[in-house]
């Protein structure tokens, strides 16, 4: 039976919660000078895409221009059905939608609907979005945009790499247009987590993810070496319930599956992590280094391995994490102290 959130008062995409982020933001940009870093997000959008999308959508120091979906955590329509009501809730349902690619570039799609639910929010039923997605595809706006801001734009890609490896042969010059591109994806010294090898975005479309890591794209991969040392402790989401926030209401919701009705003691904080290093990047350590992609045999696909072989292109990996300071401006900006 599908879970409904109702939050506190009026609906979330009424304009109170709106008007409320929008004078925080000014607050917050006036008393620190921010310059808004502008980003683009590419999602498949399940659970932590959801807190992911609402973390973005909260910090002062990025400006989402587009969001672009994808098929992975679920199938594309879920995807992008989820990301249009995630805006809304948000209070964002201006925040424009382009829809990409439904399967990976050389093998059927194969989702995560196991973990994120078969509607892929953990049976939560957001209302319908105002807005409806734009006509334009998820690939195009990436390539339109870069070129059209040439320098200035960050891709935060935290789903399979089908639509920017798409993106990148419709313009080859990407990665001189891109000014960043932190891809959530990979592991490198540690297991995966579907796989003894293989973390999910990676697995999910590894031949898109081999072309993206052999190219020049100036790449910060965050992987579940850093993206595990954080999350949500079963006493944090349990609190939740008591705050009268409208984020803090929606993410304990999106979180009973796994944390109520599985039984796990923490939510890994994968995909909000990498919008909290395109604000923040002097929360992780990184490491230069060649990224090798496993496409070939069955038992390692999706493997990614750290490699100092020269005609690699170098990236930068993270493999450390502040991961307490982390949570302090993840629950600040969301309200959730």
């Amino acid at each position: 039976m599908a879970a409904e959130y109702i939050p506190p008062g009026a609906p979330l995409p009424g304009g109170a919660l709106s008007c409320y982020r929008a004078m925080k933001h000014m607050e917050v940009a006036v008393m620190t000078s921010v310059r808004r870093l502008p980003v683009i997000m590419d999602v498949d959008t399940g659970v932590d895409d959801a807190v992911a999308l609402l973390l973005a959508t909260c910090l002062p120091e990025l400006v989402l221009l587009g969001v672009t979906t994808v098929a992975g955590n679920v199938a594309l329509d879920l995807t992008t059905e989820n990301t249009l009501r995630v805006l809304a809730a948000a209070g964002h349902p201006e925040i424009p939608v382009y829809r990409g690619m439904a399967a990976p570039l050389a093998r059927p799609h194969l989702d995560a609907a196991a973990f994120h639910g078969a509607n892929g929010l953990a049976g939560v039923e957001l209302p319908r979005s105002p807005a409806t997605v734009s006509r334009v595809t998820a690939p195009e706006f990436i390539v339109q945009s870069l070129r059209q801001r040439p320098g200035e734009l960050t891709l935060i890609c935290v789903a399979p790499l089908t639509n920017l490896a798409v993106a990148l042969r419709l313009e080859p010059e990407l990665p001189r247009l891109v000014r960043r591109v932190v891809v959530m994806g990979g592991v490198f010294q540690n297991p995966g987590n579907v796989t003894a090898y293989a973390e999910f975005n990676i697995w999910a479309d590894p031949e898109a993810a081999a072309e993206v890591a052999l190219s020049e794209l100036p790449l910060t991969f965050v992987g579940l070496d850093v993206t595990h040392q954080t999350g949500l402790e079963r006493a944090d989401w349990e609190a939740l319930a008591e705050q009268d926030g409208g984020e803090a209401r929606l993410i304990h919701a999106l979180l009973r599956q796994s944390l109520d009705e599985r039984g796990r003691e923490r939510f890994h904080l994968h995909d909000p992590l990498a919008v909290g290093i395109a604000a923040w990047p002097e929360l992780v350590t990184t490491e230069r280094w060649g990224v090798a992609v496993q496409v070939g045999t069955v038992r390692d696909v999706g493997l990614t391995a750290l490699s100092t072989v020269p005609a690699l292109p170098r990236h930068e990996v993270a493999l450390a994490v502040d991961a307490a300071e982390f949570r302090r401006r993840f629950d600040r900006c969301l309200h959730l102290g």
